[in-house]
């Protein structure tokens, strides 16, 4: 599987946590988990590690995008069988 979230570290306290790239766009704010600072994210920052996490998070969004692209869909029937059993009739339907 691939991993959906890049690495954001905090101006202030230089700590490091991860943020989901879908949720990293122009205007969107954080507070660090450590220092509860606010870190606002834009393109154009002059902080080089926020323009660096936009970037990073651009990139896996397209990546995500095309692995999404690739995949075909599955079509699930759910009948009563649970989980389990819709995940394996879709499974038997697809090798069929």
């Amino acid at each position: 599987m691939f991993d959906d979230s890049v690495q954001v570290r905090c101006r202030r306290c230089k700590s490091a946590f991860r943020e989901r790239a879908r949720r990293l766009q122009n205007g969107y704010s954080r507070q660090c988990p450590t220092c509860e600072v606010v870190l606002f994210f834009d393109e154009d920052s002059h902080d080089q590690t926020i323009r660096r996490v936009m970037r990073s998070a651009r990139q896996v969004r397209a990546a995500l995008r095309e692995a999404e692209a690739e995949q075909p869909r599955r079509k699930r029937v759910l009948r009563g069988a649970g989980r389990r059993g819709s995940y394996e009739a879709a499974e038997a339907e697809d090798n069929a």
